[in-house]
């Protein structure tokens, strides 16, 4: 068995439909029409694997109001330790921030913040409050940022998992 054959992958896109938030055996046996006990297998070894992280509800947060998502692209000096250490613990403490990650590209950013928050306003006191005020040595440790502010329309929003699978279905030549 492996987590990259057509039963594994065509299981991961019907966990994918909508209103399929939990491993529903029935719901997926309907969608891939496999065996109760081939997809109840594939789920087990896909998590043993650690390819399942876990089963939620996709919520749009523009719903709730959250309709900004500032990207922000940072040249932080990371030599400076102690600020690099405070700023990651006020990172994971911010709700707001889906994503903070280490980038390579061209340029001089070499970390990359995705946030969420209702408008510009709400973005840039969070960012005083979390992190200016909280984070010592936060100016000596970003050198330069640059903000973008996502908005509608959007031309593609897709899934990161649907995106790989329907890549490896592609790539493998799957239905």
């Amino acid at each position: 068995m492996r987590f990259d054959d057509e039963i594994r992958i065509n299981i991961l896109d019907a966990l994918l439909k909508k209103r399929s938030v939990i491993p529903n055996v029935n719901q997926l046996q309907s969608y891939t029409g496999y065996h109760k006990a081939t997809i109840k297998s594939s789920l087990d070894f896909l998590a043993k694997e650690g390819l399942l992280e876990g089963f939620g509800p996709k919520v749009s947060f523009r719903k709730f109001g959250f309709k900004l998502e500032p990207i922000a692209m940072l040249q932080a000096d990371i030599s400076e330790r102690h600020a690099f250490d405070s700023f990651l613990k006020a990172a994971a403490a911010d709700p707001s921030l889906i994503r903070l990650s280490a980038i390579i590209g061209s340029g001089n950013w070499n970390l990359m913040a995705q946030f969420v928050h209702r408008d510009v306003e709400s973005y840039h006191l969070s960012d005083e409050e979390n992190y200016q005020k909280k984070v010592p040595g936060f100016f000596k440790l970003i050198k330069d940022k640059q903000i973008f502010y996502t908005t509608e329309p959007y031309y593609k929003n897709a899934s990161r998992t649907k995106s790989l699978v329907d890549l490896i279905k592609k790539e493998k030549g799957y239905k």
